[in-house]
């Protein structure tokens, strides 16, 4: 087996998963994340595969749902993201919703700890160098301009991926529950919920 370190570049959520998976394979990985070095406007750690705009991993209904379904392969395959997924879940109806701060932190401790996996915290300004063999690109949609700006000259597109809204944090103290109320999205039933784990908040227009 070529034993030449893969880069990857990203630690979010993909980059993050390819880097386990290649190290469980037997393969050296560099793992490259420009955070804390430079930041984004989303991000507020440094963690490995911090999430940003949910924490939701969607449906978690392998019987019904294709992503639950793909949850499922995914555990079969040693996942890390769905090990630490499972380890720090929150009850969310039918969902695998997790604890952020618990999720990211067991996703970069584990990377932190392998032996075959080297953590560069950097920004990288371009596309890979040819010196560096095998490179995975797992960047998203928070790429930094110039790594951004040389992967749309070389395939012509103009935007990376879609991304929602940062998901806030609301305190539950400061939520009027005379006019909220707890439900689940179809009244579903998760691992250690009740079906009325959401807390639902009308808002008109001007509100919202």
């Amino acid at each position: 087996m070529n034993k030449n370190p893969i880069h990857v570049i990203g630690g979010g959520l993909a980059g993050s998963e390819a880097a386990w998976q290649a190290a469980e394979a037997g393969v050296p990985v560099v793992l490259h994340e420009m955070r804390p070095i430079r930041g984004t406007d989303a991000h507020k750690t440094d963690g490995l595969a911090e999430l940003v705009c949910s924490n939701s991993f969607r449906s978690d209904d392998a019987q019904t749902n294709a992503v639950g379904l793909l949850h499922a392969e995914m555990r079969l395959a040693g996942s890390l993201i769905m090990s630490a997924g499972d380890a720090h879940q929150v009850p969310a109806g039918g969902a695998l919703a997790v604890d952020r701060d618990g999720f990211s932190g067991a996703v970069t401790r584990k990377l932190e700890a392998h032996p075959l996996i080297t953590i560069q915290r950097e920004e990288v300004l371009g596309l890979p160098p040819a010196d560096w063999d095998q490179a995975i690109i797992a960047t998203g949609p928070l790429t930094a301009p110039g790594l951004a700006q040389s992967i749309a000259e070389v395939t012509g597109a103009d935007a990376l991926a879609f991304f929602d809204a940062i998901a806030p944090i609301v305190h539950f103290d400061t939520i009027d529950m005379g006019i909220c109320w707890f439900q689940s999205r179809y009244d579903k039933v998760g691992p250690g919920g009740t079906g009325k784990d959401y807390i639902n908040c009308p808002m008109d227009k001007e509100q919202y």
